[in-house]
């Protein structure tokens, strides 16, 4: 590692190349070598340096904060294998001079700064980084709040993690540790505040400043007591409830701006208040004598804050905290008079269900934003969404009241839209709104309302009210927004109807595809795409719709969808919306073989758009529905016509080709499946001469050090082995693959898949020539398991060694891998065994795993020449025979072929909503495959059993019954079961 001189002449170098990032011609080039320097000792030290040197102009300083923050972001974690990029030297001096530089800083530097220490403390405190908070401390100044708001910052930074983490031992340590030198003087910092904000009434600039300290000091308050009051808060808690209640009131006109779009600094206040209320009325209601005056308060404020946007959060807020409140049954006889609850809805709930403009502009100037917010839960702090769990809220306590006054507004809201369908549609939209409210006691985006309201006939309410708005003509009959209403009903309520009411519904919901309104068909889109995703019986059972139903449909559906999508005239308006792609994906994986007249259509388009996109892949779900529906068609096409494969490898390999030459990083790993996918589904002899020029650039460690790619390269170079074995051998390749073996195993994120790539090469390479390489190999496992073992690499290496020990083909088995250990030392595979695999053996999970755990065992008891007939008998057989008996009495994995295609069938109604995204790599659920069996052969491993101890007595007469062999009673007694099962006697 090269090491930089912290002087000037460094200095200004590293600024000349910070100011050539600047310049769209230089940038390429300084950004790279600027990479590269960040190898080198002393590099943070350097850029620091560089930041608190006032003599260099501000943009090159805060430019260099920009590259310090990132360089600790890529660099301070240690790497998989427990190394770290940055010396220990440099992260002790970068630690004892960061804060203080970040309090002497601007205020651009210093939240740059604020996130690299952020960043620094997820690794280090409070283990390696105990000084931290001490010193973050040390630097609070009750004069100076401009530089209390940059170290509030951070602290709140780093306290606010524990917020969502559950309790354990280390939190706890961890709070404590901040708590001990924090809480005192957090507690004069927020009395100073407190003082200041009196003192200054009319200074705005001043009180703007302190008013974002008292955000920082609330927010703090909720972290500190997200998981328990700690004793310090509970000996001061009066006094805190008291401050927080005086900014619950306070109002100053200095701080109210002219914004009605953002909330200023008073209402930021107030709504963090309503969130650390919430928690105590939840948690620690015991403590919260003050809880009635919190409520008033609160319902104050709902019922005299302004429609204005401004408001949006803290009245969401405050509902929340009602909610909390009206859901605990203890606080019941606040609510329960007909009187209250009428007011609450009327006054409350009434209010903020309705449709503001904001709403209207969104829906048009921006549909996709007022789509996801309203449903992906990102409106979780809009007016609408709180009003709704309000609602709910009082519907757990007061079904029936509640739902008989929300009932009495919206007839009397359906009245006035009937009165005049043009004029007044927003009263529709309130009506559905208000029903949805009260009908649906839970609703999630995969299944819809799981739970609803008994007293709402949510079937009649759709054919009087909804279905009439479906069938109207698609453009210029009723406002847009009644037509996403109506489409929306259907979606959050599909599993009450039945698969005949739903059908029904699905030529209608294709017409609307044809809107020209970017939020009804996409709504359309969404509905579609949720319905094909419903199973027959809720969330089991199969596939509601099968091909048979969708077929007819198929055709207008993908014409339809790829129109939409290619709307967009740049690949960002292209790559937009993942909800038309993510249809376009569930049609092809419900349709299945039966996608074959629409393969040239849709491959065309999947193709163009993967071209198109990826200038600038910005959309990573609509990129993965792009890949999973082009792996989609390869698995149900190729499946049922294997010779399809070579004409979907015409149509990719050229836009594959363009990816990997221009090395697009977010694409690289899905090729990668995608040709492990068409290469196994090879009907060849030999490997095309495309697959044969690809894979010597495979097996080069530039593409493996991209750790997104590596468990697709792995795949790749499994269907490799697979189908072209022997080329790999003749043609010299299967070294350079043993050399990728090599880089997995020595890393503690990849070895898993060493073992993978290990196993592959057994099966399908002959062990007369991979067998010259074993020794060598297993030394590397031997050397790592001593070296650097973890619970992951043991598990994988045991699993590997009943896989060797059961696989029946020459130069496997238990003679073989007893013979291959003993190369290594003799003794050594005995060793093991007593140590090792006997005592893992019951620890071994998954059904193939288990299962060729079992035959490897049955081979050691009756088929292993070496511990039958060698010195080592008495020492090891009674211990292998007891082991193996105790794994067949342990409960067994049931799973049968028939619970593997149940398994199989779930791959295709997987929802990366449920599953997750991975920005790293994403598993293409249409290309994974079944495991390989390697001990497929064998049926019933106790059948196998019996078998050989039928041949190990006749090899060995009389061992049994004379007591020869010392085995306990209880495992003579369930071998004796085992051979009377079978009707077989010794």
């Amino acid at each position: 590692m090269a090491t930089l001189e912290v002087n000037d002449a460094s200095m200004q170098a590293l600024a000349a190349y910070l100011q050539k990032t600047l310049d769209p011609s230089t940038r390429k080039e300084a950004e790279s070598f600027l990479g590269k320097l960040q190898d080198s000792q002393n590099f943070g030290q350097l850029v620091l340096q560089l930041i608190a040197t006032k003599s260099f102009d501000m943009h090159i300083r805060f430019a260099a904060s920009l590259l310090f923050k990132n360089f600790v972001r890529r660099n301070w974690l240690s790497d998989d294998d427990g190394t770290n990029k940055i010396s220990l030297a440099d992260r002790d001096a970068i630690k004892s001079r960061i804060v203080d530089l970040m309090t002497i800083s601007e205020a651009r530097i210093q939240l740059q700064l604020s996130d690299a220490v952020t960043q620094m403390a997820d690794s280090d405190f409070p283990q390696k980084w105990q000084g931290l908070i001490p010193e973050l401390v040390s630097k609070l100044n009750p004069n100076d709040f401009v530089t209390n708001n940059g170290l509030l910052q951070t602290a709140h930074s780093i306290f606010q993690r524990w917020r969502p983490l559950y309790p354990s031992d280390n939190l706890y340590t961890e709070i404590k540790i901040a708590l001990e030198s924090f809480c005192e003087p957090y507690r004069q910092v927020f009395l100073a505040t407190d003082a200041m904000i009196q003192a200054n009434p009319q200074n705005a600039a001043q009180l703007k400043v302190l008013f974002e300290t008292l955000y920082l000091l609330t927010e703090i308050y909720h972290d500190l007591n997200c998981h328990d009051i700690p004793e310090f808060f509970v000996t001061h808690l009066q006094e805190f409830l008291g401050l927080f209640h005086k900014y619950m009131i306070y109002d100053n006109p200095l701080l109210t701006g002219d914004d009605e779009d953002a909330p200023g600094p008073i209402l930021q206040v107030k709504a963090s208040i309503c969130e650390v209320v919430e928690l105590y009325s939840k948690r620690y209601e015991e403590d919260f004598s003050s809880l009635p005056e919190f409520i008033q308060t609160s319902w104050t404020l709902l019922t005299t804050l302004g429609l204005e946007p401004r408001n949006d959060t803290l009245v969401s807020k405050a509902m929340s905290f009602l909610t909390s409140v009206v859901k605990n049954g203890r606080h019941r006889d606040m609510f329960s008079s007909n009187d209250v609850l009428s007011q609450l809805c009327e006054k409350v709930v009434l209010p903020n269900m309705g449709l503001r403009e904001s709403d209207e502009e969104l829906f048009e100037d921006e549909p996709i934003e007022y789509i996801r917010r309203d449903l992906e839960g990102s409106d979780s702090e809009t007016r609408r969404r709180a009003a709704t769990e309000l609602v709910r809220g009082l519907l757990d306590q007061f079904p029936t009241e509640v739902t008989a006054i929300i009932t009495n507004y919206i007839q009397h809201y359906l009245q006035r839209y009937n009165s005049n369908v043009s004029l007044n549609w927003k009263d529709k939209d309130a009506a559905l709104f208000l029903l949805t409210s009260i009908a649906a006691k839970s609703v999630g985006s995969q299944f819809g309302a799981r739970e609803t309201n008994a007293e709402v006939n949510i079937i009649e309410f759709f054919e009087k009210n909804v279905y009439p708005d479906l069938a109207a003509p698609v453009s210029g009959a009723i406002h847009p927004i009644l037509k996403v209403d109506a489409i929306k009903y259907l979606y959050t309520f599909r599993g009450q109807f039945t698969k005949e009411q739903i059908f029904a519904t699905l030529p209608l919901l294709v017409k609307h595809l044809e809107s020209t309104n970017y939020a009804v068909y996409t709504y359309a889109a969404i509905c579609i795409e949720r319905i094909l995703f419903m199973r027959a019986s809720g969330t089991t059972g199969p596939m509601l719709f099968s091909s048979d139903n969708v077929e007819s449909l198929a055709h207008d559906l993908i014409s339809n969808l790829f129109r939409l999508i290619e709307l967009g005239q740049t690949p960002e308006k292209l790559a937009e919306n993942d909800y038309l792609m993510k249809c376009v994906m569930r049609v092809i994986l419900t349709v299945r073989e039966k996608m074959m007249p629409l393969v040239t259509l849709c491959l065309g388009r999947l193709t163009a758009i993967v071209q198109a996109v990826s200038s600038n892949p910005s959309n990573p779900k609509f990129n993965h529905y792009v890949f999973e529906s082009i792996g989609a068609l390869i698995r149900f096409i190729c499946t049922s016509t294997p010779e399809a494969a070579e004409q979907f490898e015409s149509l990719l390999f050229q836009p594959f080709q363009v990816i990997l030459q221009q090395d697009i990083a977010e694409f690289t790993p899905y090729v990668f499946q995608l040709l492990s996918q068409l290469l196994s589904f090879h009907t060849r002899a030999e490997l095309s001469p495309a697959y044969q020029a690809m894979l010597p650039p495979l097996v080069q460690p530039t593409l493996w050090q991209q750790q997104g790619n590596i468990p697709a390269l792995v795949k790749l170079l499994q269907a490799y082995l697979q189908k072209g074995a022997s080329w790999i051998v003749a043609n010299n390749h299967l070294e350079p693959i043993l050399g990728v073996f090599q880089k997995l195993v020595s890393s503690k994120l990849n070895d898993h898949h060493a073992f993978e790539l290990l196993q592959t090469m057994i099966i399908y390479v002959p062990m007369s020539i991979l067998g010259n390489y074993m020794k060598p190999v297993l030394i590397m496992l031997l050397t790592r398991l001593q070296n650097h073992k973890t619970d992951k690499f043991k598990k994988s290496f045991v699993n590997f060694s009943f896989f060797y020990m059961a696989l029946d083909k020459e130069g496997t088995g238990p003679d073989a891998y007893w013979a291959l250990f003993d190369t290594v030392q003799s003794g050594l595979f005995v060793q093991f065994l007593k140590t090792v695999w006997l005592t893992e053996a019951q620890k071994v999970s998954g059904r193939i795993e288990r299962k060729a755990c079992a035959v490897a065992l049955v081979r050691l008891t009756t088929g292993s020449k070496t511990i039958t007939e060698g010195t080592n008998f008495d020492a090891a057989w009674p211990a292998v025979v007891t082991a193996m008996v105790k794994f067949f009495e342990a409960p067994q994995d049931v799973k049968g072929a028939a619970a593997d295609a149940a398994e199989d069938d779930e791959l295709y109604a997987i929802d990366i909503e449920e599953s997750g995204y991975q920005a790293q790599f994403s598993q293409l659920t249409s290309t994974s495959s079944a495991k390989v069996d390697p001990t497929a052969a064998v049926q019933d491993p106790k059948q196998l059993l019996v078998e050989g101890l039928v041949r190990f007595n006749q090899a060995y007469p009389g061992r049994f019954q004379h007591g020869q062999i010392q085995l306990q009673p209880e495992t003579k007694a369930h071998l004796a079961n085992y051979l009377a099962s079978a009707g077989v006697s010794l």
